[in-house]
């Protein structure tokens, strides 16, 4: 996912896909812990999307509490 897409969303749906990239990564970290997992490299696309997501959600906190200030 680009971080494009991920700036786009409002902050509800932001919220709802973090969720989701932890729970998959989760499971992704899980299967790759017993062996199930055959394409590894998707831990790393999980990693990246789920760091982007929360960058973005940072940013947007850090905007709002900037904003109070003046």
């Amino acid at each position: 996912m680009k971080a494009k897409e991920i700036r786009d969303m409002p902050d509800d749906e932001l919220a709802e896909q973090i969720s989701t990239l932890r729970k998959d990564l989760f499971g992704l970290r899980f299967a790759n812990a017993t062996g199930e997992l055959e394409d590894t490299s998707g831990v790393g696309r999980a990693r990246r999307d789920l760091a982007r997501a929360l960058t973005v959600a940072r940013e947007r906190t850090a905007v709002a509490e900037h904003g109070n200030k003046n």
